[in-house]
């Protein structure tokens, strides 16, 4: 199955291992957007996004891994408007917690995880079998 990672920049390598473990297992990641350097112009942007734009449709399953900025959940919304799997990893319970949460973390067909990284990504696995 084809997948997209989405995450801040800050979280590059944990959005690497998870790639890494989903290919092992045969999936294909759709865009690795982790070996681009940030954008510098409004046209790197426009580029940038057209490419993310398109993985994300690309993809039968979509994750987001947290903290993640504004991209992320722009491409999170797409993904769930394209009535995508969404799963979501945060290393803590607190961007869950009523105060920091969005309502589109509980809707239909996403779901929520913490805990380790392998763990989720174990998780992630067996809800695709």
């Amino acid at each position: 199955m084809n997948f997209y990672i989405a995450s801040g920049f800050s979280n590059k390598e944990n959005v690497r291992h998870v790639a890494a473990l989903l290919q092992e297992k045969g999936h294909r990641q759709t865009y690795d957007w982790t070996q681009n350097v940030r954008a510098s112009t409004l046209n790197d942007l426009k580029r940038i996004g057209e490419l993310e734009k398109t993985a994300v449709i690309e993809s039968d399953f979509f994750i987001i891994l947290l903290p993640a900025g504004v991209g992320s959940h722009i491409e999170a919304g797409i993904a769930l408007g394209l009535g995508k799997r969404v799963f979501i990893y945060s290393p803590s319970q607190e961007l869950f917690s009523f105060e920091k949460t969005s309502t589109f973390y509980y809707i239909e067909g996403v779901q929520r995880y913490t805990g380790t990284l392998d763990s989720f990504v174990l998780s992630v696995l067996r809800e695709l079998t």
